[in-house]
């Protein structure tokens, strides 16, 4: 069974994949997801081979940058900038949190501003784990809106 997190990003990569052309061939309908946990990628341009990444988050307005968007794992997101990859990713913003009775989409090419998360504590499930966040602070007027 899913989590509500799973849906919205399971939701968020279908929508950029039927609404977004890919940045760098240019082509319509070529964005897939990748399998589930595939790390630091959620498409890939089955014509160019192009990897990017998708968040999705609930918002109030479609028109306001929230502060921060949840990252996934901080120890392969760190591996690969210091090996200086980059796969860049996606935004997908929906009014509300019921996903099926949501008609407002936004749809933004996001810069990377990566900002460590404190590990789980030891009492934590998955204990030491570590995560991070994308920092939007002071990249509000950076954002383009792709569809």
């Amino acid at each position: 069974m899913s989590t509500k997190r799973q849906v919205l990003g399971r939701f968020g990569e279908l929508t950029v994949a039927k609404h977004c052309q890919c940045p760098k061939c240019k082509r319509s309908q070529t964005l897939k997801r990748l399998p589930n946990n595939f790390k630091c990628a959620d498409l890939i341009c089955d014509f160019c081979g192009y990897l990017a990444q998708v968040k999705a988050t609930s918002v109030r307005s479609i028109e306001t940058v929230p502060k921060s968007v949840l990252g996934a794992a901080w120890g392969p997101q760190k591996d690969r900038m210091t090996s200086a990859i980059y796969f860049p990713s996606f935004w997908c913003s929906l009014r509300g949190s019921n996903i099926r009775s949501s008609t407002s989409r936004q749809t933004y090419n996001l810069p990377k501003m990566f900002k460590p998360r404190k590990p789980l504590s030891l009492t934590a499930r998955r204990a030491g784990w570590r995560g991070f966040i994308y920092d939007l602070t002071g990249v509000q007027q950076s954002f383009v809106r792709l569809k």
